[in-house]
């Protein structure tokens, strides 16, 4: 009747959120009430295979034992405390991280988020070059905070801030002209994502990344890697500049650091280390007992499960299947994708989630995103593959 209409209608966690909540967020019509592997469970019953990872987040899947078990036994033992003192899973999770990344990368400062990550690295790297100048990427997405925001492609129409912390100017993705007329002594950094995420999975070519770090080394500038959604292996490596040979001075990672923890951390060089002492850095928060455990048993699990392989077969499975029905052409790294659609991207994915798969869009209207679970299977990509093969192409 109209009054149980009423009543579950004001139990709805939407009609709850949108009461009380500053209505930033464009949100789907489901309601995740728990989830297992790769599979979300909604509040009316559903049964949906997740293709997104909560933004890339989800790299073990949901509910996996050692990640589970890593933050059960933490929090019994040491709930919280803070870079004042010393922590044994503190430099388990540093030790852990250094020994993933590329040749060089020895030195951690662990913060809470991809923005805090970047803001910290940009701010690293203007102090130690003692230059006021930094170029980004056309279409890259860093942040939204000020220094993060400010190296965001098109950040204007919602950054809100008076004045930008620094210059900053904008290389043309993959233009590798621009890049070396636009390199020069002014340019304390350089910040690139090796996939640019948010833009719809587009991944930079070698020879760009490569010229990169030719010009900002020949010039005195750091050359930052925001792998942010990139790394942890989510491109078939640790990080994905390691699928093409290039060592940065600094690389930032959040998202799946954590296998679904808040965290995110600030990875570079000794010689950029040496010149930060006490009171220069800081967090509350980064590098806490829970956030460690979750980085220190994500890395491990990685490593365990053979979960790059993995990364990269599933890869090799979606591009051979799923180039079918609205898709046409996939680009991207890893599970880090990016499906190139005949119609607005948005409509493919509500189909999706007809079919009870969710994925997500870019700031590209073409481009669905798969983020999925390091630890997708075989099934689920067939799976998918089916799905978009009952949608009807175009006809051009």
């Amino acid at each position: 009747d109209l009054m149980a209409i009423a009543n579950e209608a004001m139990t709805d966690p939407r009609t709850r959120e949108a009461a009380t909540m500053i209505p930033v967020y464009g949100q789907l019509p489901v309601v995740p009430e728990r989830a297992s592997g790769c599979d979300i469970f909604t509040r009316d019953g559903r049964q949906i295979l997740d293709l997104y990872g909560g933004h890339a987040v989800a790299a073990l899947g949901y509910g996996h034992p050692a990640l589970v078990d890593a933050i059960h036994t933490q929090s019994s033992k040491l709930l919280f405390q803070s870079n004042a003192v010393a922590l044994e899973i503190r430099a388990d999770a540093a030790e852990k991280l250094t020994q993933v990344a590329p040749h060089g990368i020895d030195r951690v400062f662990f913060v809470n988020s991809g923005a805090e990550a970047n803001e910290n690295a940009l701010r690293m790297a203007l102090r130690a070059t003692g230059r006021s100048k930094v170029l980004a990427i056309t279409m890259g997405f860093h942040g939204r905070t000020a220094a993060a925001g400010a190296v965001t492609w098109n950040a204007d129409k919602w950054y809100g801030f008076p004045s930008k912390p620094f210059d900053v100017d904008f290389i043309p993705r993959d233009d590798i002209d621009s890049a070396r007329s636009m390199i020069d002594e002014s340019v304390a950094c350089v910040i690139f994502e090796p996939v640019q995420g948010v833009a719809g999975a587009y991944d930079l070519s070698t020879e760009f990344i490569e010229a990169l770090r030719t010009e900002t080394t020949k010039h005195g500038a750091l050359l930052i890697a925001d792998e942010v959604q990139s790394g942890m292996g989510r491109c078939g490596n640790f990080f994905a500049v390691q699928a093409h040979g290039i060592n940065p001075d600094i690389i930032t990672n959040a998202k799946a650091l954590g296998g679904g923890i808040p965290c995110g951390a600030v990875l570079c060089t000794q010689e950029i280390a040496s010149k930060f002492g006490s009171g220069d850095l800081g967090s509350t928060f980064g590098g806490g007992p829970i956030a460690a455990a979750a980085i220190a048993a994500t890395v491990q699990a990685i490593t365990d499960e053979h979960l790059l392989a993995n990364a990269r077969a599933r890869e090799a499975q979606i591009r051979e299947q799923c180039v079918v029905g609205p898709i046409r052409k996939i680009q991207g790294m890893g599970l880090l994708l990016g499906l190139v659609c005949d119609r607005p991207a948005a409509e493919v994915r509500n189909t999706l989630l007809d079919h009870d798969i969710l994925a997500g869009t870019s700031s590209d209207p073409d481009v669905l995103r798969i983020l999925a679970p390091l630890v997708l299977q075989a099934n689920h990509v067939d799976r998918l593959s089916q799905a978009l093969a009952s949608i009807i192409p175009t006809t051009i």
